[in-house]
Protein backbone atom coordinates (compact mmCIF):
# COMPACT_ATOMS: atom_id res chain seq x y z
CA UNK A 1 0.00 0.00 0.00
CA UNK A 2 1.08 3.74 -0.82
CA UNK A 3 2.63 5.22 1.88
CA UNK A 4 2.61 9.29 3.18
CA UNK A 5 5.20 10.34 5.59
CA UNK A 6 3.61 13.41 7.80
CA UNK A 7 6.88 14.98 8.81
CA UNK A 8 7.79 18.22 10.66
CA UNK A 9 9.01 20.47 13.61
CA UNK A 10 8.22 19.00 17.70
CA UNK A 11 4.37 20.34 18.37
CA UNK A 12 2.89 21.82 15.17
CA UNK A 13 -0.25 19.11 15.44
CA UNK A 14 1.01 16.30 13.11
CA UNK A 15 -0.32 13.47 14.82
CA UNK A 16 -4.14 15.51 15.48
CA UNK A 17 -3.83 16.18 11.86
CA UNK A 18 -3.25 12.51 11.38
CA UNK A 19 -6.64 11.80 13.52
CA UNK A 20 -8.93 14.06 11.67
CA UNK A 21 -7.59 13.10 7.97
CA UNK A 22 -7.86 9.30 9.34
CA UNK A 23 -11.24 9.91 11.66
CA UNK A 24 -9.38 8.09 14.73
CA UNK A 25 -8.26 8.69 17.76
CA UNK A 26 -4.78 6.20 17.37
CA UNK A 27 -2.15 8.74 17.05
CA UNK A 28 -1.28 10.17 20.81
CA UNK A 29 -1.79 13.95 21.34
CA UNK A 30 -1.00 15.62 24.25
CA UNK A 31 -0.21 19.40 24.61
CA UNK A 32 2.96 18.41 25.67
CA UNK A 33 5.91 18.13 22.82
CA UNK A 34 7.66 15.39 22.01
CA UNK A 35 5.33 12.57 22.68
CA UNK A 36 5.45 10.98 19.50
CA UNK A 37 8.66 9.04 18.93
CA UNK A 38 8.52 6.05 16.38
CA UNK A 39 6.89 6.28 12.92
CA UNK A 40 3.45 4.81 13.22
CA UNK A 41 1.18 3.82 10.52
CA UNK A 42 -2.45 4.35 9.98
CA UNK A 43 -4.69 3.47 7.16
CA UNK A 44 -6.48 6.84 5.71
CA UNK A 45 -9.51 5.79 2.69
CA UNK A 46 -10.04 9.14 0.10
CA UNK A 47 -12.86 8.99 -2.67
CA UNK A 48 -12.20 5.36 -3.04
CA UNK A 49 -7.76 5.65 -2.63
CA UNK A 50 -6.86 3.53 0.19
CA UNK A 51 -3.02 4.97 1.52
CA UNK A 52 -0.97 4.41 4.71
CA UNK A 53 0.19 7.57 6.92
CA UNK A 54 3.18 7.77 8.78
CA UNK A 55 3.16 9.78 11.67
CA UNK A 56 6.55 10.59 12.66
CA UNK A 57 8.10 12.06 15.79
CA UNK A 58 8.91 15.75 15.67
CA UNK A 59 12.11 16.52 14.24
CA UNK A 60 14.38 19.33 15.91
CA UNK A 61 17.70 19.31 14.41
CA UNK A 62 19.29 21.64 17.22
CA UNK A 63 18.37 19.37 20.14
CA UNK A 64 21.63 17.11 20.66
CA UNK A 65 19.92 14.46 22.96
CA UNK A 66 20.63 10.97 21.38
CA UNK A 67 16.62 10.37 21.89
CA UNK A 68 15.96 13.23 19.76
CA UNK A 69 18.67 11.78 17.62
CA UNK A 70 16.58 8.58 16.90
CA UNK A 71 13.19 10.53 16.17
CA UNK A 72 14.99 12.25 13.57
CA UNK A 73 16.67 9.10 12.01
CA UNK A 74 13.08 7.67 12.27
CA UNK A 75 11.15 10.40 10.44
CA UNK A 76 14.04 10.11 7.45
CA UNK A 77 13.09 6.37 7.64
CA UNK A 78 9.59 7.42 7.38
CA UNK A 79 10.38 9.94 4.35
CA UNK A 80 12.27 7.08 2.50
CA UNK A 81 9.40 4.68 3.00
CA UNK A 82 7.07 7.23 1.72
CA UNK A 83 5.83 8.31 -1.72
CA UNK A 84 4.59 11.21 -0.77
CA UNK A 85 5.38 13.80 2.52
CA UNK A 86 3.60 16.51 3.99
CA UNK A 87 5.44 19.20 6.17
CA UNK A 88 3.24 20.64 9.22
CA UNK A 89 3.97 23.66 10.04
CA UNK A 90 2.39 26.11 12.12
CA UNK A 91 0.48 29.26 10.77
CA UNK A 92 0.65 31.12 14.01
CA UNK A 93 4.18 30.91 14.65
CA UNK A 94 5.51 31.20 11.61
CA UNK A 95 8.15 30.27 9.43
CA UNK A 96 10.55 28.66 11.89
CA UNK A 97 14.73 27.53 11.34
CA UNK A 98 13.20 23.98 11.69
CA UNK A 99 10.68 24.07 9.74
CA UNK A 100 13.42 25.81 6.80
CA UNK A 101 16.08 22.80 7.62
CA UNK A 102 13.07 20.07 6.92
CA UNK A 103 12.02 21.66 3.70
CA UNK A 104 15.79 21.70 2.58
CA UNK A 105 15.68 17.93 3.43
CA UNK A 106 11.99 17.88 1.23
CA UNK A 107 13.67 19.83 -1.42
CA UNK A 108 16.19 17.32 -1.87
CA UNK A 109 14.23 14.43 -1.80
CA UNK A 110 12.29 12.83 -4.95
CA UNK A 111 9.34 12.72 -3.11
CA UNK A 112 6.47 15.13 -3.85
CA UNK A 113 6.02 17.28 -0.69
CA UNK A 114 2.78 19.04 0.34
CA UNK A 115 2.56 22.00 3.24
CA UNK A 116 0.05 21.78 5.68
CA UNK A 117 -0.17 25.14 7.20
CA UNK A 118 -1.70 23.59 10.38
CA UNK A 119 -3.88 25.75 13.32
CA UNK A 120 -5.53 28.10 11.02
CA UNK A 121 -8.30 27.68 13.34
CA UNK A 122 -10.51 30.42 11.73
CA UNK A 123 -10.99 32.22 8.52
CA UNK A 124 -9.25 35.48 9.71
CA UNK A 125 -5.69 32.80 10.05
CA UNK A 126 -6.05 31.92 6.97
CA UNK A 127 -3.75 34.69 5.31
CA UNK A 128 -0.99 33.79 7.59
CA UNK A 129 -0.26 30.26 5.24
CA UNK A 130 0.93 32.81 2.60
CA UNK A 131 4.24 33.19 4.75
CA UNK A 132 5.42 29.52 4.04
CA UNK A 133 5.70 30.16 0.32
CA UNK A 134 8.94 30.95 0.90
CA UNK A 135 9.68 27.43 2.15
CA UNK A 136 9.86 26.55 -2.19
CA UNK A 137 7.36 23.91 -1.93
CA UNK A 138 4.80 25.12 -3.38
CA UNK A 139 1.17 26.24 -2.83
CA UNK A 140 0.96 25.91 1.38
CA UNK A 141 -2.66 24.77 2.19
CA UNK A 142 -4.30 26.39 5.26
CA UNK A 143 -5.96 23.59 7.52
CA UNK A 144 -6.88 23.09 10.88
CA UNK A 145 -6.75 19.88 12.74
CA UNK A 146 -8.75 21.25 15.59
CA UNK A 147 -11.60 22.55 13.53
CA UNK A 148 -11.22 20.33 10.02
CA UNK A 149 -10.78 23.27 7.99
CA UNK A 150 -8.99 22.44 4.74
CA UNK A 151 -8.73 18.61 5.54
CA UNK A 152 -10.82 17.60 2.53
CA UNK A 153 -8.51 20.11 0.30
CA UNK A 154 -4.91 18.36 1.67
CA UNK A 155 -6.77 14.45 1.21
CA UNK A 156 -7.18 15.44 -2.52
CA UNK A 157 -4.19 17.24 -2.93
CA UNK A 158 -2.21 13.48 -1.41
CA UNK A 159 -4.35 11.88 -3.29
CA UNK A 160 -3.75 13.87 -6.81
CA UNK A 161 0.57 13.42 -5.90
CA UNK A 162 0.34 9.66 -4.92
CA UNK A 163 1.08 7.22 -8.19
CA UNK A 164 -1.43 4.76 -9.81
CA UNK A 165 -2.81 1.97 -7.17
CA UNK A 166 -1.56 -1.82 -7.79
CA UNK A 167 -4.45 -4.93 -7.44
CA UNK A 168 -2.92 -6.27 -4.26
CA UNK A 169 -3.14 -9.76 -3.14
CA UNK A 170 -5.93 -11.59 -0.58
CA UNK A 171 -4.45 -10.47 2.67
CA UNK A 172 -3.28 -13.50 5.02
CA UNK A 173 -1.32 -11.36 7.26
CA UNK A 174 -0.88 -12.29 10.78
CA UNK A 175 -0.85 -9.51 13.13
CA UNK A 176 1.18 -10.12 15.91
CA UNK A 177 1.34 -8.01 18.69
CA UNK A 178 4.38 -7.34 20.71
CA UNK A 179 2.99 -6.41 24.43
CA UNK A 180 4.21 -6.40 28.20
CA UNK A 181 5.52 -4.19 31.28
CA UNK A 182 7.23 -1.68 30.41
CA UNK A 183 11.02 -2.04 30.03
CA UNK A 184 11.36 -5.55 29.75
CA UNK A 185 13.03 -5.51 25.97
CA UNK A 186 9.57 -5.40 23.60
CA UNK A 187 11.17 -3.06 21.12
CA UNK A 188 14.42 -4.60 21.31
CA UNK A 189 12.82 -8.17 20.23
CA UNK A 190 11.25 -6.33 17.93
CA UNK A 191 14.29 -4.75 16.50
CA UNK A 192 15.55 -8.42 16.25
CA UNK A 193 12.92 -9.42 14.34
CA UNK A 194 13.24 -7.04 12.19
CA UNK A 195 17.04 -6.89 11.89
CA UNK A 196 17.24 -3.38 12.09
CA UNK A 197 16.98 -0.58 14.31
CA UNK A 198 12.74 -0.03 13.64
CA UNK A 199 11.68 1.38 16.81
CA UNK A 200 13.53 3.58 18.95
CA UNK A 201 14.85 1.63 22.26
CA UNK A 202 16.28 3.22 25.57
CA UNK A 203 17.07 2.33 28.83
CA UNK A 204 13.84 4.99 30.09
CA UNK A 205 11.10 3.10 30.93
CA UNK A 206 8.09 4.40 28.67
CA UNK A 207 10.15 4.97 25.79
CA UNK A 208 7.78 3.82 23.10
CA UNK A 209 4.28 5.73 23.24
CA UNK A 210 2.39 4.56 20.37
CA UNK A 211 1.30 0.81 19.12
CA UNK A 212 3.39 0.93 16.18
CA UNK A 213 3.25 -1.10 12.61
CA UNK A 214 5.79 -2.98 10.85
CA UNK A 215 5.35 -5.26 7.79
CA UNK A 216 7.36 -7.87 8.03
CA UNK A 217 7.73 -11.56 5.99
CA UNK A 218 9.05 -14.53 7.08
CA UNK A 219 9.65 -17.89 4.93
CA UNK A 220 7.02 -16.11 2.40
CA UNK A 221 4.54 -15.83 5.44
CA UNK A 222 3.58 -11.87 5.97
CA UNK A 223 3.30 -10.52 9.57
CA UNK A 224 2.28 -7.24 11.03
CA UNK A 225 4.45 -6.43 14.31
CA UNK A 226 2.77 -4.48 16.54
CA UNK A 227 4.97 -2.73 19.00
CA UNK A 228 3.30 -1.03 21.85
CA UNK A 229 3.41 1.09 24.98
CA UNK A 230 4.34 -0.97 28.30
CA UNK A 231 0.99 -1.87 29.80
CA UNK A 232 1.61 -0.59 33.54
CA UNK A 233 -1.36 -1.46 36.52
CA UNK A 234 -4.00 1.47 37.02
CA UNK A 235 -2.19 2.94 40.11
CA UNK A 236 0.99 3.14 38.80
CA UNK A 237 -0.21 5.24 35.50
CA UNK A 238 1.72 8.46 36.17
CA UNK A 239 -0.30 11.11 34.15
CA UNK A 240 -2.45 11.48 31.24
CA UNK A 241 0.12 10.27 28.92
CA UNK A 242 0.51 7.38 29.94
CA UNK A 243 -3.10 6.55 30.34
CA UNK A 244 -3.59 6.88 26.66
CA UNK A 245 -0.86 4.99 25.55
CA UNK A 246 -1.67 2.03 28.13
CA UNK A 247 -5.39 2.37 26.56
CA UNK A 248 -3.77 2.00 23.19
CA UNK A 249 -1.57 -1.19 24.10
CA UNK A 250 -5.40 -2.59 25.10
CA UNK A 251 -6.30 -1.77 21.36
CA UNK A 252 -3.25 -3.49 19.86
CA UNK A 253 -4.16 -6.67 21.63
CA UNK A 254 -7.66 -6.12 20.82
CA UNK A 255 -6.84 -6.05 16.98
CA UNK A 256 -3.82 -8.92 16.70
CA UNK A 257 -4.38 -12.43 15.73
CA UNK A 258 -1.27 -13.58 18.00
CA UNK A 259 0.37 -11.72 20.99
CA UNK A 260 3.93 -12.14 22.53
CA UNK A 261 3.56 -11.08 26.12
CA UNK A 262 7.65 -10.60 26.53
CA UNK A 263 8.43 -10.74 30.59
CA UNK A 264 11.78 -10.37 31.82
CA UNK A 265 13.61 -13.38 33.00
CA UNK A 266 15.46 -11.71 35.99
CA UNK A 267 12.45 -11.42 37.38
CA UNK A 268 10.22 -14.10 36.27
CA UNK A 269 6.97 -14.48 35.36
CA UNK A 270 5.13 -11.78 37.40
CA UNK A 271 1.53 -11.14 38.33
CA UNK A 272 0.87 -8.77 36.40
CA UNK A 273 2.71 -10.68 33.49
CA UNK A 274 -0.46 -12.72 34.26
CA UNK A 275 -2.97 -10.12 34.00
CA UNK A 276 -1.52 -8.90 30.30
CA UNK A 277 -1.56 -13.04 29.24
CA UNK A 278 -5.46 -12.63 30.62
CA UNK A 279 -5.72 -9.19 28.76
CA UNK A 280 -4.65 -11.06 25.39
CA UNK A 281 -6.74 -13.81 25.77
CA UNK A 282 -9.50 -12.26 26.32
CA UNK A 283 -8.95 -9.90 23.67
CA UNK A 284 -9.38 -13.12 21.27
CA UNK A 285 -5.54 -13.44 20.49
CA UNK A 286 -3.39 -16.51 20.16
CA UNK A 287 -0.74 -15.61 22.89
CA UNK A 288 2.24 -16.91 24.42
CA UNK A 289 4.71 -15.72 27.04
CA UNK A 290 8.58 -14.56 26.48
CA UNK A 291 11.01 -14.75 28.82
CA UNK A 292 12.94 -12.12 27.05
CA UNK A 293 16.85 -11.73 28.79
CA UNK A 294 17.21 -15.03 29.11
CA UNK A 295 21.20 -14.15 28.60
CA UNK A 296 20.69 -13.14 32.37
CA UNK A 297 19.14 -15.47 33.51
CA UNK A 298 20.50 -17.39 36.89
CA UNK A 299 18.50 -19.92 37.54
CA UNK A 300 18.41 -23.68 36.21
CA UNK A 301 15.84 -26.12 34.29
CA UNK A 302 13.67 -26.60 37.47
CA UNK A 303 13.05 -23.05 37.57
CA UNK A 304 11.89 -22.91 34.15
CA UNK A 305 9.25 -25.75 34.90
CA UNK A 306 7.82 -23.80 38.17
CA UNK A 307 7.51 -20.96 36.09
CA UNK A 308 5.32 -23.07 33.37
CA UNK A 309 3.47 -24.69 35.60
CA UNK A 310 2.52 -21.80 37.61
CA UNK A 311 1.11 -20.14 34.23
CA UNK A 312 -0.41 -23.34 33.62
CA UNK A 313 -1.81 -23.25 36.94
CA UNK A 314 -2.96 -19.52 36.82
CA UNK A 315 -4.07 -18.78 32.84
CA UNK A 316 -7.12 -21.17 31.97
CA UNK A 317 -5.89 -20.83 28.39
CA UNK A 318 -2.43 -22.70 29.40
CA UNK A 319 -0.07 -20.72 27.03
CA UNK A 320 3.31 -21.82 26.43
CA UNK A 321 6.15 -20.16 28.27
CA UNK A 322 8.96 -19.72 26.17
CA UNK A 323 12.89 -18.09 26.51
CA UNK A 324 14.36 -15.67 24.57
CA UNK A 325 17.04 -12.81 24.47
CA UNK A 326 16.66 -9.88 22.65
CA UNK A 327 20.56 -8.94 22.69
CA UNK A 328 22.05 -11.97 21.82
CA UNK A 329 19.35 -13.17 19.17
CA UNK A 330 19.45 -16.57 20.79
CA UNK A 331 15.83 -18.32 20.12
CA UNK A 332 13.95 -15.35 18.63
CA UNK A 333 13.66 -17.34 14.87
CA UNK A 334 11.75 -19.71 17.55
CA UNK A 335 9.27 -16.97 18.50
CA UNK A 336 8.19 -16.06 15.13
CA UNK A 337 7.59 -19.71 13.87
CA UNK A 338 5.35 -19.93 16.97
CA UNK A 339 3.86 -16.94 16.04
CA UNK A 340 3.09 -18.18 12.48
CA UNK A 341 1.78 -21.60 14.05
CA UNK A 342 -0.37 -19.85 16.56
CA UNK A 343 -2.07 -17.60 13.64
CA UNK A 344 -2.03 -20.71 11.64
CA UNK A 345 -4.53 -22.49 14.43
CA UNK A 346 -6.70 -19.38 14.67
CA UNK A 347 -7.48 -19.23 11.43
CA UNK A 348 -7.54 -23.11 10.36
CA UNK A 349 -10.48 -25.35 10.58
CA UNK A 350 -10.41 -29.45 11.88
CA UNK A 351 -12.47 -31.91 9.19
CA UNK A 352 -15.78 -33.03 10.74
CA UNK A 353 -15.18 -36.63 10.59
CA UNK A 354 -12.10 -36.13 13.16
CA UNK A 355 -13.68 -33.92 15.35
CA UNK A 356 -16.58 -36.40 15.27
CA UNK A 357 -13.92 -39.34 16.40
CA UNK A 358 -12.06 -36.95 19.05
CA UNK A 359 -15.64 -36.59 20.84
CA UNK A 360 -15.95 -40.48 20.88
CA UNK A 361 -12.63 -40.56 22.12
CA UNK A 362 -13.72 -38.04 24.53
CA UNK A 363 -16.95 -39.26 25.57
CA UNK A 364 -15.02 -42.78 26.00
CA UNK A 365 -11.70 -41.48 28.27
CA UNK A 366 -14.33 -39.66 30.89
CA UNK A 367 -18.29 -40.33 30.36
CA UNK A 368 -20.55 -37.66 30.51
CA UNK A 369 -21.89 -36.62 33.50
CA UNK A 370 -25.43 -37.71 34.75
CA UNK A 371 -28.55 -35.35 35.47
CA UNK A 372 -31.00 -35.45 38.33
CA UNK A 373 -34.41 -36.16 36.19
CA UNK A 374 -34.94 -39.35 34.42
CA UNK A 375 -37.88 -38.41 32.46
CA UNK A 376 -37.21 -41.03 29.69
CA UNK A 377 -34.47 -42.67 30.55
CA UNK A 378 -32.63 -40.25 28.94
CA UNK A 379 -30.93 -39.46 32.73
CA UNK A 380 -27.31 -38.90 31.18
CA UNK A 381 -25.73 -36.16 29.11
CA UNK A 382 -25.31 -37.28 25.44
CA UNK A 383 -22.73 -35.60 22.57
CA UNK A 384 -24.41 -36.86 19.42
CA UNK A 385 -21.98 -34.22 16.77
CA UNK A 386 -19.52 -32.21 16.73
CA UNK A 387 -18.31 -29.47 13.67
CA UNK A 388 -15.81 -26.40 13.67
CA UNK A 389 -18.37 -23.42 12.95
CA UNK A 390 -15.95 -20.43 12.85
CA UNK A 391 -12.07 -19.24 13.29
CA UNK A 392 -10.11 -16.46 14.72
CA UNK A 393 -10.72 -17.42 17.15
CA UNK A 394 -11.97 -21.21 16.53
CA UNK A 395 -15.27 -21.81 17.48
CA UNK A 396 -16.85 -25.51 17.64
CA UNK A 397 -20.65 -26.53 18.50
CA UNK A 398 -21.75 -29.47 19.97
CA UNK A 399 -24.65 -31.39 19.54
CA UNK A 400 -26.06 -32.83 22.91
CA UNK A 401 -29.62 -34.09 24.59
CA UNK A 402 -29.82 -31.99 26.90
CA UNK A 403 -27.57 -28.29 27.53
CA UNK A 404 -29.32 -28.20 30.91
CA UNK A 405 -26.73 -31.78 31.73
CA UNK A 406 -23.81 -30.06 31.00
CA UNK A 407 -21.31 -29.10 33.66
CA UNK A 408 -18.87 -26.87 33.72
CA UNK A 409 -16.02 -29.17 35.06
CA UNK A 410 -17.14 -31.52 32.06
CA UNK A 411 -17.02 -28.56 29.46
CA UNK A 412 -13.55 -27.96 30.43
CA UNK A 413 -12.80 -31.30 30.14
CA UNK A 414 -13.42 -31.32 26.37
CA UNK A 415 -11.90 -27.45 26.14
CA UNK A 416 -8.28 -28.36 27.80
CA UNK A 417 -8.82 -31.99 25.40
CA UNK A 418 -9.36 -30.19 22.41
CA UNK A 419 -6.41 -27.88 23.02
CA UNK A 420 -4.16 -30.49 24.02
CA UNK A 421 -4.91 -32.43 20.98
CA UNK A 422 -4.96 -30.39 18.38
CA UNK A 423 -1.58 -28.01 20.18
CA UNK A 424 -4.27 -24.99 20.81
CA UNK A 425 -2.20 -23.92 23.94
CA UNK A 426 -2.96 -20.44 24.49
CA UNK A 427 -5.48 -20.21 21.63
CA UNK A 428 -8.67 -19.10 22.64
CA UNK A 429 -11.37 -21.52 21.79
CA UNK A 430 -15.33 -21.36 21.96
CA UNK A 431 -17.42 -24.15 22.69
CA UNK A 432 -21.18 -24.26 21.90
CA UNK A 433 -23.17 -26.74 23.39
CA UNK A 434 -26.60 -26.89 21.45
CA UNK A 435 -29.56 -28.98 22.12
CA UNK A 436 -30.82 -31.00 20.00
CA UNK A 437 -33.70 -29.51 17.59
CA UNK A 438 -32.74 -26.29 18.59
CA UNK A 439 -31.96 -25.18 15.24
CA UNK A 440 -34.70 -26.47 13.78
CA UNK A 441 -37.31 -24.64 16.26
CA UNK A 442 -35.04 -21.50 15.22
CA UNK A 443 -35.99 -21.77 11.90
CA UNK A 444 -39.49 -22.58 11.80
CA UNK A 445 -40.23 -19.57 14.50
Amino acid sequence: MQKVAIVGYPNVGKSSLINRLTGTREAVVHERPGITRDRKELQCEWNGRRFTLIDTGGVDFEDEDPLAGSIRDQARAGLADAQVAVLVVDARAGVRPGDEEMADLLRRSPVPSIVAANKCDGVAAIPGAAEFHRLGLGEPLAVSAAQGLGSGDLLDRIVALLPDDEDEPEDDTIRLAVIGRPNVGKSSLVNRFLGEERTIVSDVAGTTRDAIDTPLVVDGRRLTLIDTAGIRRQSKVADSVEYYTTLRSHRAAERADVALVVCDAGDGVTTQDLRIAELAMKSGCATALVLNKWDTYEGDEDGLEHERARVAEKLRLRPRVLTASAKTGRHVARLLNEAIALGDRMSGRIPTPELNRFLAEAVQARQPPVGTRRSAGQHRLKLLYMAQIGERPPRFAIQVNSRTRVTRDYAYFLENRLRARYAMDGVPLIVDFVERGERTRRRAA
